[in-house]
């Protein structure tokens, strides 16, 4: 295309594949404002996700591309940050100071699905995010101890609402934090969902961007009350390679997509062992799980993430991976999942809320 007017650099740069999501500019960013004279070239960009360790490489690949198209000797280019909220379900209102909802959701247990909650909240928020955790695995919640604020209770200031843990600089909240760690949960199904609105709700969540809910496994009460009382703005699906997992998260992702919550993408957990004496890789539980889940319904394989003896140890004791050694590989592995998730959220330009359904629920007689 022929460059000369600020329109034709702002359609340019909205052409501009971005190397670090695999996305069009203008799906993930809006052009604030450029122009064309002479020999400058300067734009503002404004990106709709967090990716504040990746604003150099963006902003060099955005330059170069300018240069070569239009020949300009200097480019400025100035990056942004500016994450909006996206639609919801139909008749549900936004949480008060919560912009997005994210729920992190697996076919079946054992998958890690939590520790991978847990470090995509971590790198959000090391990216530039304001960021909360809310654990609504009610009969297992594990954030507290990933989270290394076990025996911690919130507070609260009027007896009404409950203020969030605060941990690694994330906003956490738990059923873990309520009761004694060792007390079973043995509630039936209107006391867990009951359970779950109210640690939403009434949690005084402070100015977030996203909240990420740690889900329970399964397509069952939680699920379902999520998908009815809580405004979720995407899902992540959480698989390991082998079948046996792929086919429950395919269950898990096609219950999102009954009740129209955006499936933003899955993620592929476990998916090589690095051996910790030589480095060598092995895929110990198959290949391909994720890779048949993405073609078959058509959505993005967001990472994939390796089986490492350190990311237990590490949220074993309360220290998760992005945070105990954020200059590591691992830890790079779920910052880029963590763009991937942000800009897949930020190209989500439509309201889903006129497309949800009634969800009924009827007792086999």
């Amino acid at each position: 295309m022929t460059v000369s007017t600020e329109s034709d650099v702002s359609k340019f740069l909205n052409s501009i594949e971005l190397s670090v999501v695999g996305r069009k500019l203008g799906e993930v960013a809006r052009i604030r404002d450029s122009s064309l004279s002479g020999d400058l070239a300067t734009a503002t960009i404004e990106l709709g996700f967090p990716c504040s360790s990746a604003h150099e490489a963006i902003g060099q690949q955005i330059s170069d591309a300018v240069r070569a198209e239009t020949g300009a000797a200097k480019v400025e280019i100035e990056l942004q940050t500016r994450i909006t909220r996206h639609g919801v379900q139909n008749n549900l209102k936004p949480i008060p100071s919560v912009k997005n909802v994210i729920a992190v959701a697996s076919g079946k247990g054992g998958v890690g699905k939590s520790t991978v909650a847990a470090n995509i909240a971590l790198a959000l928020s090391a990216e530039g995010a304001s960021v909360g955790i809310l654990d609504a695995d009610i009969y297992g919640p594990s954030q507290p101890h990933m989270m290394g604020i076990v025996g911690q209770q919130p507070a609260t200031e009027d007896g009404k609402f409950m203020l969030p843990l605060r941990a690694h600089g994330l906003q956490v909240m738990s059923m873990g934090a309520l009761i004694n760690p060792d007390e079973p949960m043995i509630w039936r199904g209107p006391m867990v969902t009951s359970a779950l609105s109210q640690l939403t709700h009434q949690t005084k969540w402070e100015d977030l961007d996203y909240l990420i809910v740690d889900m329970p496994p399964g397509t069952g009460d939680i699920q379902l009350t999520l998908a009815q009382q809580v405004p979720v703005s995407g899902a992540v699906i959480i698989t390991t390679p082998q079948n046996i997992a792929a086919i429950d998260a395919r269950k898990g992702l096609a219950m999102f997509r009954k009740v129209s919550v955006p499936v933003l993408g899955v993620i592929e957990n476990m998916s090589t062992h690095v051996c910790s004496q030589c480095g060598h890789l092995d895929a110990v539980f198959g290949e391909g799980g994720a890779d048949k889940i993405s073609r078959d319904f058509d959505v993005r394989l967001l990472g994939r993430l390796p089986l490492d003896a350190r990311i237990r140890v590490q949220t074993d004791s309360g220290q998760p991976t992005v945070v105990a050694e954020p200059g590591s590989a691992i830890a790079t592995a779920f910052r880029e999942v963590a763009w991937q998730i942000g800009a897949a959220l930020a190209a989500e330009r439509v309201d889903h809320s006129s497309k949800f359904g009634t969800i009924v629920v009827e007792e086999q007689k």
